[in-house]
């Protein structure tokens, strides 16, 4: 009979506390979360940008061959874009675009007002860097929510325990929002293999058997294994009630290039996208 392998156990691999970055004008500071260097680590996962922001920081602007999800942290964003679609999204909101084989937008807060978010970049497998543009807004008041033992975990993307999202995916990945209260302990099983980070939004959490603190605004890398099984991860509050964002998605193992907006395979598809952008076609 042979032995079942032992349930791989999250820890915490590596703790991003970023400098602020030179922003886009007046009315805008930014943090660096996830960066172009770090593409083949951070796998699906391009980049990630904490900003804070006013009217007209981000006008029209292209993106080819990635998913961009941003989710509002303060304030509220107004989105337009090429495709024909335009929501607005609250505190607690999130959108998902597809960019796809190219798409121009906007994103910027009410006129008089400023906004504290999160965008993340998601890559799009080589099979489907050129699907259909698509707009998503994730609303936090009807997306299902799992609540047990003072843990609250609202599923943006994904699945836990017995809630699944209906956001639609070209890569599976995994975006929950988690609130633990003091003496909690939130617990999820998901691959091994997957790639996984936290985002602390409040309070202070301790991460795995050994604990590691991670506070108010870093990102934590979570340890994954090479082999396929099963991980198990246990974030507990240290402290007061504590609140963070949880991703995790499988590494797409595909080579990546930049440039600027587009994110493709090759140097030849970037100079495509660019000639196709100059040329009207997104």
């Amino acid at each position: 009979m042979s032995t079942p392998k032992p349930m791989f156990v999250r820890e915490v691999a590596r703790i991003d506390d970023p400098q602020f970055v030179s922003g886009q004008g007046a009315g805008h500071r930014a943090r660096r979360l996830i960066d172009a260097p770090d593409a083949a680590f951070a796998d699906p996962f391009v980049l990630m940008a904490e900003d804070w922001t006013s009217q007209g920081v981000f006008p029209f602007h292209p993106h080819r061959g990635i998913e961009t999800v941003t989710f509002v942290i303060e304030g509220a964003i107004e989105h337009r874009d090429s495709a024909g679609y335009k929501g607005v999204i609250h505190a607690g909101d999130a959108q998902w675009m597809t960019a796809g084989r190219g798409v121009q937008h906007e994103e910027n807060p009410p006129a008089g007002t400023s906004a504290h978010t999160l965008q993340l970049w998601v890559n799009l497998p080589a099979a489907g860097k050129m699907a259909i543009p698509r707009y998503q807004d994730l609303e936090a008041s009807v997306l299902p929510v799992w609540s047990e033992d003072g843990v609250e975990v609202r599923i943006f993307s994904g699945a836990y325990a017995d809630r699944v999202s209906t956001t639609l995916n070209h890569h599976p990945v995994t975006m929950l929002e988690v609130r633990v209260e003091n003496g909690g302990a939130f617990q999820h099983s998901f691959a091994a293999t997957d790639n996984a980070f936290v985002y602390v939004l409040e309070g202070a959490v301790e991460i795995g058997l050994v604990g590691d603190l991670l506070e108010t605004s870093q990102l934590g890398w979570l340890t994954r294994s090479e082999e396929p099984g099963t991980s198990e991860l246990t974030i507990a509050a240290q402290g007061n009630t504590c609140r963070f964002l949880l991703f995790a998605g499988q590494p797409l193992c595909e080579p990546i290039v930049f440039g600027g907006p587009f994110v493709m395979n090759t140097q030849s598809e970037i100079q495509q996208a660019f000639a196709d952008f100059r040329a009207g076609r997104f």
